[in-house]
């Protein structure tokens, strides 16, 4: 049984995983737009609004915690002066899931994740 075990493992080992939520939450915050598989965007969907909350924090160690997650220092910075103040008000859901229907090639199902405005 399954008890209290999160997440999906996508048949990847846990690097291999870990790498790829990486780069699709730096690409989300680079972008504020992002088109993956559906059940990709729900597991990335959790890292980008925790990401965007230490962004809120503003504190010196959550810069620190978020650069050990994002790839790429310039996004941290963006994400600190550009993404953080514009969800000051706001107490959660910063992204927004919008289904696109299945891929022509492998008929898996499409969604973009997005920042919410």
């Amino acid at each position: 049984m399954r008890h209290q075990i999160t997440g999906r493992k996508f048949s990847r080992y846990s690097a291999h995983r870990w790498s790829l939520f990486r780069n699709q939450v730096t690409d989300l915050l680079r972008y504020e737009k992002l088109t993956t598989t559906v059940l990709k965007a729900k597991e990335v969907r959790s890292l980008a609004e925790r990401m965007i909350s230490l962004g809120k924090e503003g504190s010196l160690a959550s810069r620190k915690r978020a650069f050990a997650f994002v790839t790429d220092e310039v996004v941290v910075d963006k994400l600190f002066k550009d993404i953080a103040p514009r969800y000051a008000d706001r107490a959660g859901g910063y992204t927004r899931l919008v289904r696109l229907g299945p891929r022509s090639g492998d008929a898996a199902e499409l969604a973009r994740l997005e920042l919410v405005k």
